[in-house]
């Protein structure tokens, strides 16, 4: 199926071989390669149509964004211009990441403007929530690991997201990774342009109060991500989760389980209504993070080896005379033949020649026992 993608035809639906509409008779090809499909969404400043790159082999889809302002006014008009053709320039600015749709192309047809990008096949989180219920803790510390690394990598391109919300978070299906979309809002952090108070941008439950008076900062970005958490834990719009007459979050109110300290501490860092107060950078949040993940991922201390002592001589025995007689008596009968040896004892390698005679063995005998009971002597084991 071809999409028509003039605003005014009667018919838009098309046979997917055709290459002119056959209601209006406009152009189906985009730059003679990107079919439209169908309407995905459409917004105050234009729509969104899922289509193919009918360029390549493998007919990749695509999304086409069409500018096509509906609001009245020339300053409104204007500054829907600026934003989409802001969102082309961010999408080239921040090249190519794994979890940001790529920019394909950008161009003007039939005095219209389009932006091409690339496809992220998924569900955003605010279907995520409607479908499965209140996110967990685990989920969470998922998200925040995720999308605070994509953070990281806008902001050292001096690029502020300023709508982050659920719906702009895309969980895609191939590797279960979160997906930043929709760059139409953001804003380069140039010195001059954190100095200067701008239009205010974002979905009101989100934007953090500096953003609010049109003075975004990074600090701006993580305030929004702390309040999609809390939507994401609580199920519950985070103007609902705050306590405006004392000027409070009361999130942990409303969850089904509660959560750890060390999530509430972050998270509520990350919500500090005064920006002073709130985390400045992602990478401040990352070393909380961080902590989290080393303390969680810590395994059970083993039990150092004991300090092993080197070895020592077993303890000299005193024996009496009449031991060591009897023990002389069976070393003689032993070495005059009349004796086995004992079954455990290993016998020398090299034994030394047995003497002839009984009268030598007598000596020999003699000279072991005066060792062993001589006072000045001491006993060779």
């Amino acid at each position: 199926m071809s999409y028509c993608l003039n605003p005014r035809c009667p018919k838009p639906e098309n046979p997917g071989d055709v290459k002119f509409c056959l209601s209006c008779g406009s152009k189906l090809l985009l730059k003679e390669r990107y079919r439209a499909i169908k309407p995905i969404g459409q917004g105050g400043f234009g729509r969104t149509f899922l289509a193919v790159d009918e360029d390549k082999p493998s007919k990749p889809r695509c999304v086409i964004k069409q500018f096509y302002p509906q609001a009245q006014g020339t300053n409104t008009v204007q500054k829907a211009v600026e934003l989409f053709n802001q969102e082309a320039v961010r999408l080239d600015e921040l090249g190519k990441h794994p979890q940001i749709p790529e920019l394909l192309a950008y161009f003007t047809q039939d005095d219209r403007q389009y932006l091409v990008q690339e496809f992220i096949n998924g569900e955003n989180l605010a279907q995520a929530l409607a479908h499965n219920g209140a996110f967990s803790e685990t989920q969470i510390w998922q998200l925040l690991n995720d999308l605070l690394s994509v953070l990281q990598f806008c902001h050292a391109r001096q690029i502020i997201h300023r709508d982050i919300k659920p719906e702009n978070i895309i969980l895609r299906e191939s590797d279960r990774k979160l997906v930043l979309v929709d760059f139409g809002a953001s804003k380069s952090a140039t010195s001059t342009a954190l100095n200067r108070t701008g239009t205010s941008i974002g979905s009101p439950e989100y934007v953090a109060p500096e953003q609010i008076r049109g003075r975004a900062t990074f600090a701006s970005d993580i305030y929004s991500l702390g309040a999609t958490c809390i939507n994401l834990l609580t199920q519950r719009s985070p103007f609902d989760s705050y306590d405006i007459n004392n000027d409070t979050w009361i999130w942990q109110q409303y969850l089904q389980t509660p959560v750890s300290n060390q999530l509430s501490r972050i998270l509520n860092k990350m919500l500090e209504s005064i920006p002073i107060r709130r985390y400045q950078t992602v990478d401040e949040v990352l070393k909380d993070l961080n902590q989290h993940s080393q303390v969680a991922a810590t395994p059970t201390t083993p039990a150092k080896p004991l300090t092993q002592s080197p070895p020592t001589s077993p303890p000299i025995v005193a024996k009496s005379p009449s031991q060591i007689d009897l023990e002389l008596e069976e070393l003689k009968t032993q070495f005059l033949g009349g004796g086995k040896p004992q079954p455990n004892k290993k016998q020398p390698q090299n034994p030394q020649p047995q003497p002839s005679s009984k009268s030598e063995i007598d000596l020999e005998l003699e000279e072991l026992k005066t060792k062993y009971l001589g006072k000045n002597n001491t006993p060779n084991q």
